[in-house]
């Protein structure tokens, strides 16, 4: 909607690039033969499974070229019984940080830095969930499960 409001593909090419990753990992698998409608209806066609939804997370870098990122999460909103904790992945404080430069000047330490690119992807995840395909998954997903 807005990269046709602005004539830019912005935003589609952040949405793009999400998807390609996690497609590209194998994070999630079509399955074959049944609807959403229908496993709404009777949980036993894909029994063990429930459903989660999923929507888009925009966000603007400020880099100096304004990069667009789009990162595809789960409605975790949705389950309030479930402790805030549980909900979010952790990120690492900058105090933690500034105590890990710290050790490592005092003893004379050489630090090496790591980013993992969609770490979360390779998470194990202990539940099995389904969820309905949205626009972001592309015309041969859209409205599958």
């Amino acid at each position: 909607e807005i990269d046709k409001e602005t004539g830019t593909l912005h935003w589609t090419n952040a949405i793009e690039k999400e998807m390609r990753k996690i497609l590209s990992m194998a994070s999630f698998e079509l399955v074959e033969g049944v609807t959403p409608e229908q496993l709404r209806r009777d949980a036993t066609k894909l029994p063990g499974f429930k459903e989660i939804g999923v929507h888009m997370v925009f966000d603007v870098k400020m880099d100096g070229k304004f990069t667009r990122k789009a990162r595809l999460v789960a409605n975790g909103n949705e389950t309030p019984t479930i402790p805030q904790y549980d909900k979010y992945s952790s990120v690492v404080s900058r105090e933690s940080v500034r105590i890990g430069l710290l050790y490592a000047a005092l003893n004379d330490l050489d630090i090496l830095t790591c980013d993992i690119s969609n770490a979360y992807l390779n998470a194990k995840c202990p539940e099995r969930l389904w969820t309905e395909a949205g626009t972001e998954f592309g015309p041969e997903w859209k409205g599958k499960v």
